[in-house]
């Protein structure tokens, strides 16, 4: 009990902080600070040193050379607040997961590697779009390999590629020094990239129609990162 509340208070002071520097909204922050609770039910500490990685690496990459971003019209909306939608996209499948840890403990390693794949898919997609929208020398289409505009939906870069692959790394090794080095670094590498991959082609496909919104390819994006995971475990675990 005395660990839970101390939780409670640096979520509190996460939230606080968050709204504060003008990282969230209002709504965004107690999204995240309930969100932020289930995942560590399931995943301990380890779960919130995850979901603050990704938060402080998301945040430093969505503010790097932002006076060039909105010069090149691909500064984020809102001034980079993000939204209680996008949190949910973000994390969401991760507290579904803490919540699967926490309410059947047996399961407890699978679903944390699971959610440890889905802050690796998110990460992955948050760096390869915010740098490589800046450090990016050709732009490709993900469907057809052919040049495509900057910042559109479903357009990747070899950098941006390599910069997401990166933050997947530092996420799987962070992981990793919890709960111990393997073939499931690897494996998060995968599940990072798999997830970022499937971004990229539902933001050219289903986002460019309009059938998707940019919420609902991030949530599959994590979903996915977490699948794979899970799945390896599971065929070579």
């Amino acid at each position: 009990m005395p660990r839970l509340g101390l939780v409670v208070a640096l979520l509190a002071v996460g939230m606080a902080y968050s709204v504060r520097a003008g990282k969230l909204t209002t709504a965004a922050a107690t999204t995240g600070g309930g969100l932020g609770l289930l995942i560590y039910l399931g995943g301990g500490f380890g779960g919130l040193a995850l979901l603050a990685l990704f938060f402080g690496l998301g945040t430093v990459a969505s503010g790097w050379r932002v006076a060039e971003k909105r010069r090149l019209g691909l500064a984020e909306e809102n001034k980079g607040r993000r939204t209680d939608g996008q949190v949910v996209a973000n994390a969401g499948v991760a507290a579904l997961l803490g919540l699967w840890a926490w309410q059947l403990p047996a399961q407890a390693p699978l679903a944390c590697l699971m959610l440890a794949g889905s802050f690796c898919a998110a990460t992955a997609d948050t760096l390869s779009s915010e740098l490589g929208n800046v450090y990016g020398q050709r732009y490709y289409n993900i469907l057809t390999f052919r040049p495509d505009t900057r910042g559109l939906n479903g357009v990747v870069s070899l950098e941006g590629t390599l910069l997401g692959l990166a933050g997947t790394a530092v996420l799987a090794g962070a992981y990793c020094l919890g709960a111990g080095w393997g073939p499931v670094f690897g494996w998060l590498l995968v599940a990072g990239t798999a997830g970022n991959m499937m971004d990229s082609v539902l933001g050219a496909t289903l986002e460019r129609r309009g059938v998707l919104g940019n919420n609902a390819v991030n949530f599959i994006n994590t979903l996915t990162g977490a699948l794979v995971a899970g799945g390896l475990m599971h065929w070579l675990g």
